[in-house]
């Protein structure tokens, strides 16, 4: 992600955004919200006299407009962010109209920004430095490829080969030759995670037949298998040994953080009623909440309160298995700095 700061008076103003891969469209749709106005080029049927003459469909043009924004959708499958609502600058002012933003498209958005946006730009100006790290969670018999985007794994193809239990070593050296196939096209680094041996000697045979995975192959042991084990070899920190980037990793330890003292019986919060009161009292210490509850324009002036009274606000992907735990729990929580009477 590319983010230029044009004119800002305080906190509002301009920044215009250019969007480098799918994961840059993904922090955008939790930076535009509705009653944003956003300005980009677009395609639009244009009317003329000739085409009202003719009975054919108007051909799409581009134009630049500028549209008041009503609802955003992010279509990962797609790698495609739709931004609808009511044109204010341009042709057919007043009419509707969805911009469709694929990457290497830009977009500059109006809007009073808060701490919690500018992290994340922050994080995706950052993350664009750091080429794609993936994890394969193998185990006897099966592999799973992942790709870490910055919304969380996204499962990039599975190899199965044999039994699950007792395969013999020809199977296991068929799995690892078709993993290797995978892996010729990655050219970013690579973890390589699991329970027991095997996945030791997949990294063996994988740095013996793609030699220059030696430099860019970590391995991580791991109790879980498959998404299991994507998810604790984050949390044991390896994407901060990778890139620097800790957002995942520090998702899955405030989680931890939140259900141990939880589970201890010390002040803590959840759902947005007990959170609301929490940040009213100025109790909150650490607000965790999933993005999609981002949108909303009261939950979002919740944490802009929150973080008057200094607490620490942390926007966990819904994605990703520790949004997903948040989710459970009303998408909102909290870690008091003291119990509310």
């Amino acid at each position: 992600m590319k983010a230029e700061f044009l004119e800002m008076k305080g906190s509002h103003g301009e920044i215009r955004f250019f969007a480098e891969s799918v994961d840059d469209l993904w922090h955008l749709s939790h930076l535009i919200r509705p009653g944003d106005l956003v300005f980009a080029t677009t395609f639009r049927s244009v009317e003329t006299v000739t085409d009202r003459i003719r009975p054919e469909k108007p051909e799409k043009k581009p134009v630049r407009l500028g549209i008041r924004v009503e609802g955003v959708s992010f279509h990962q499958y797609s790698n495609r962010l739709r931004i609808s609502g009511v044109i204010q600058h341009g042709v057919d002012e007043g009419s509707h109209h969805t911009i469709n933003l694929d990457a290497g498209n830009e977009i500059s958005v109006i809007r009073t920004w808060h701490q919690v946006d500018l992290d994340r730009i922050d994080r995706a100006v950052k993350a664009t430095s750091t080429g794609a790290v993936h994890i394969l969670a193998i185990e006897e018999g099966e592999a799973e490829l992942y790709r870490i985007r910055q919304y969380g794994p996204e499962l990039v193809s599975t190899v199965v080969q044999g039994s699950s239990k007792g395969a013999d070593t020809g199977a296991r050296g068929i799995l690892f030759e078709r993993v290797a196939g995978l892996l010729a096209e990655v050219t970013g680094t690579v973890v390589i995670a699991g329970p027991g041996f095997v996945k030791d000697e997949a990294a063996k045979y994988l740095k013996a037949k793609i030699p220059d995975l030696a430099d860019r192959c970590i391995t991580v042991e791991t109790r879980r298998s498959g998404r299991g084990a994507v998810t604790e070899a984050l949390g044991k920190g390896v994407l901060e040994r990778i890139t620097g980037d800790i957002q995942l990793k520090r998702e899955a330890g405030l989680l931890d953080l939140f259900l141990e003292r939880m589970g201890k019986g010390e002040p803590v919060a959840y759902g947005r009623a007990e959170v609301e009161e929490a940040v009213r009292a100025g109790a909150a210490g650490q607000v965790l909440v999933i993005d999609e509850m981002v949108r909303n324009r009261k939950v979002a002036d919740l944490l802009e309160q929150a973080e008057k009274t200094r607490a620490k606000v942390t926007v966990f992907s819904s994605l990703f298995d520790p949004g997903q735990q948040l989710a459970a729990l009303g998408g909102i929580a909290a870690v008091l700095r003291y119990r509310l009477k």
